[in-house]
């Protein structure tokens, strides 16, 4: 459900503020009835009108990108942003990246039109879990995997919740986040003398890459956009 007002804003029929005046004017419909109130809540998939014209609207869209090294996690920067990645047919779609991956990470990066589930997708509160494929320096030991148990405090002072860290042998690790602060693995790590190589985001929300390729995009299914919501 959403606010009258902001769907059609959303479908940019007008701001949000001169929306007030048109629908107390009582020349939009939901669904064939006429509707007053610009707070009011309707389903997404409501039919709209204006003056007895169908509105068009721009579906909410989830996607998954595999985002390679090289690229901005930005919609404008002077760098390559990942927005060159998406395919020609979604550009329309107003997709805007969920969080950030930076720019010599790997991985699954999230993107969306909607901007209520991106706001709960990387709001700390949530704490939905993203997982990490980490190469770096040195060996982490049981010590390393208390001092991320217990939370790790930065260097700077900033203090990280409580993560999982799982070694995979010499020069190698799993790290699991419930945030996403700027650098985090990487100034975690290097707050326990493991230095970061190489890292790429594998899981996020309980999706997984599969069998996508580097560079490509996808749609999410209506089962996958479920596990996001659950988590």
């Amino acid at each position: 459900m959403q606010r009258l007002d902001k769907l059609l804003a959303d479908a940019d029929v007008a701001s949000r503020s001169a929306l007030k005046s048109v629908i107390r004017s009582g020349r939009v419909t939901v669904d064939g009835a006429v509707v007053k109130d610009p707070s009011r809540k309707v389903e997404e998939d409501a039919v709209l009108a204006l003056d007895g014209k169908p509105i068009e609207r721009k579906r909410r869209m989830v996607c998954m990108l595999y985002k390679p090294a090289g690229y901005v996690t930005s919609t404008k920067d002077k760098d390559p942003t990942v927005m060159e990645l998406v395919p020609e047919g979604m550009r329309k779609m107003d997709l805007a990246p969920v969080g950030r991956l930076d720019k010599d990470t790997e991985g699954l990066l999230l993107m969306t039109n909607d901007g209520v589930l991106a706001h709960k997708l990387t709001s700390p509160k949530a704490k939905v879990s993203k997982v990490y494929y980490v190469e770096h320096e040195g060996i982490a030991t049981q010590e390393d995997v208390a001092a991320f148990q217990k939370g790790i405090v930065l260097k700077d002072g900033e203090a990280c919740m409580p993560a999982i860290l799982r070694p995979m042998g010499p020069g190698k690790s799993e790290v699991v986040l419930g945030e996403g602060k700027y650098h985090q693995v990487k100034r975690m790590m290097a707050s326990r003398s493991l230095s970061v190589t190489y890292l790429k985001r594998v899981k996020e929300g309980g999706l997984g890459l599969g069998n996508l390729e580097k560079g490509q995009m996808r749609e999410l299914s209506a089962e996958e956009e479920a596990l996001l919501f659950q988590a």
